[in-house]
């Protein structure tokens, strides 16, 4: 009897355990390099507000902010390992794959409009695709924003301002080669990395969207802020092609139709954010001047010749991303 009552609580417990209620609920681990305050992180809490709410209980998005999990390439290897199941690279997307150094082509987006075009005729039918033989599976387009440059030199009007300035960068090939063109002394470092690297002198200066900068407290060590918006970079809302494929088709169709959704909060956001944050960097003490961007842009033309004839289809890229603006 004693026997027959232990499988019988066996079999009652095993059935309570299958049952939704008691079921375990799948969380989903999305790492990001946003610091609190940062475009990024509001990002992501509003995709995680907005995707757990559809999801019932079915599984649930956690944001982990801050490197917490990892830096950008870092993120991506926990991607293909599973440790971690969602991240939001950006520039770091050019070490990935050659073709998606487009988008460090100085001055190739004019503005969101021009992106949202980019996105429809470019990204998803020819980017996306050399991501995912790569193993990394895009859900939607976000952003980082456009970039400006800060320093403790002097403001920075002309790329000969840059001459020999330690300048830091992201992990992308092209953006180094960008600034090198234009005069500077760049070198790659985890975002992380950048504030201390600042307050030390390592580095004279960076370049970064507004809400990155100010996210990063960047002007407590920086003293000018060149409005040069010589770059915008795209965000990717990436899984590994593998995990993506074994989670529920209810779980992935809820995930990616929240992710392209929220993009429209993004572009929001990032839009005020660059109004607010000027003015709170200005009230900050940072010296704000607007670069001559006709300048930069004739100093550029190197950089785009060396990428067309060096990446497969790189002038293709670019003459139809430019072929797009209006």
């Amino acid at each position: 009897m004693r026997f027959l009552k232990f499988i019988s609580s066996a079999i009652v417990l095993s059935v309570m355990l299958a049952t939704p209620a008691f079921a375990a609920e799948l969380e989903l681990k999305f790492g990001h390099v946003g610091k609190p305050g940062s475009l990024f992180e509001a990002s992501v809490n509003e995709f995680a507000k907005r995707a757990n709410a559809k999801l019932e209980g079915k599984a649930k998005v956690i944001g982990f902010g801050s490197s917490q999990l990892g830096k950008d390439k870092e993120l991506l290897k926990k991607l293909k390992l599973g440790t971690v199941n969602f991240s939001l690279p950006s520039s770091v997307m050019a070490s990935v794959a050659d073709e998606l150094g487009v988008f460090d082509m100085p001055y190739l987006v004019k503005d969101r409009a021009h992106m949202a075009r980019i996105e429809k005729e470019i990204v998803w039918p020819t980017l996306v695709p050399i991501l995912e033989k790569k193993g990394y599976k895009v859900i939607a387009i976000w952003e980082n924003g456009f970039r400006n440059i800060t320093n403790n030199k002097r403001p920075i009007n002309v790329p000969a301002d840059l001459q020999d300035l330690k300048l830091r960068t992201p992990k992308s090939v092209w953006r180094v080669k960008m600034f090198k063109a234009y005069g500077a002394n760049p070198a790659p470092l985890s975002f992380s990395e950048v504030f201390v690297a600042l307050q030390t002198g390592t580095f004279d200066g960076q370049e970064n969207p507004l809400a990155q900068i100010a996210s990063g407290k960047f002007q407590e060590v920086q003293k000018y802020l060149s409005m040069t918006g010589h770059v915008y970079t795209p965000a990717y809302v990436t899984v590994s092609t593998k995990y993506w494929a074994q989670l529920p088709e209810d779980v992935r169709t809820v995930l990616e139709a929240t992710a392209k959704e929220t993009q429209a909060f993004v572009y929001k956001t990032a839009a005020q954010l660059e109004i607010d944050l000027l003015a709170e960097l200005k009230a900050g003490g940072m010296q704000v001047n607007n670069a001559d961007k006709a300048a930069f842009i004739a100093a550029s033309k190197p950089i785009y010749e060396e990428f067309g004839s060096s990446v497969p289809d790189g002038k293709a890229l670019i003459d139809k991303a430019l072929g797009l603006a209006m």
